[in-house]
């Protein structure tokens, strides 16, 4: 179940996968795939399955085909590192994509962007569009409402007991929304809300807001 969002009088929707469609714009965000993070840990030993390579590919198929966007931007962070094999796979899977791909550059693409650019991919440093801001840091712009990533948003909800769960989710407040990170394996960072915050967590078919009580926010994050 996907999550309406109306902010600045554009309509948003936020969906389990993590991924942000901005209806106004027919545009697709995505923040932190990291491809080649999981040929990297399997390089190194981990005892990863090879079958959890493709699942990110699997997954912005998913995304796209739901919301047909005429164009994607990926928010930085789209390889972890240096080259590796699944950069043929990435070009591969691209051959598919019809949508015009833009990457937002964040610390870990290294990648010369000339090898993006032989692609047909743009890349750039921050989009500044109609009043938002996209970049791959969070970034406070007078003028600008911003969408980043770079933090791997979570939030700690607290069950009956001792019982808690970590869910990845998107983090609002008055004049940002931090995304959460689209790829598997890339860790999270619990984040604390304050009282202008919204904080919409993910299960695997769910985009949910999180309601509590100015008593519970100090002890459930």
């Amino acid at each position: 179940m996907v999550q309406p969002l109306k902010i600045r009088h554009q309509h948003f929707i936020m969906h389990p996968s993590g991924v942000l469609f901005w209806k106004e714009k027919s545009m697709l965000l995505i923040s932190d795939v990291h491809l080649g993070k999981i040929s990297h840990f399997r390089k190194f030993g981990a005892a990863v399955p090879q079958a959890a390579v493709l699942k990110n590919f699997d997954t912005m198929d998913e995304a796209i085909h739901f919301f047909q966007p005429e164009i994607i931007v990926f928010m930085g962070d789209l390889f972890h590192s240096s080259l590796n094999k699944e950069w043929v796979l990435f070009e591969k899977w691209l051959s598919t994509v019809i949508s015009e791909i833009i990457l937002v550059a964040g610390n870990h693409d290294i990648i010369s962007p000339l090898k993006y650019e032989n692609l047909g991919i743009r890349v750039v440093s921050e989009i500044q569009l109609d009043g938002f801001l996209l970049t791959h840091h969070p970034v406070e712009r007078e003028g600008f409402f911003n969408f980043s990533g770079h933090i791997h948003p979570a939030v700690r909800l607290q069950g009956m007991g001792r019982q808690s769960v970590r869910l990845s989710c998107f983090f609002k407040s008055e004049h940002q929304m931090i995304l959460p990170a689209f790829g598997t394996f890339t860790g999270t960072h619990v984040l604390k809300p304050q009282a202008d915050n919204e904080v919409y967590a993910l299960t695997e078919d769910e985009v949910f807001q999180v309601q509590f009580t100015e008593s519970r926010r100090k002890k459930r994050f």
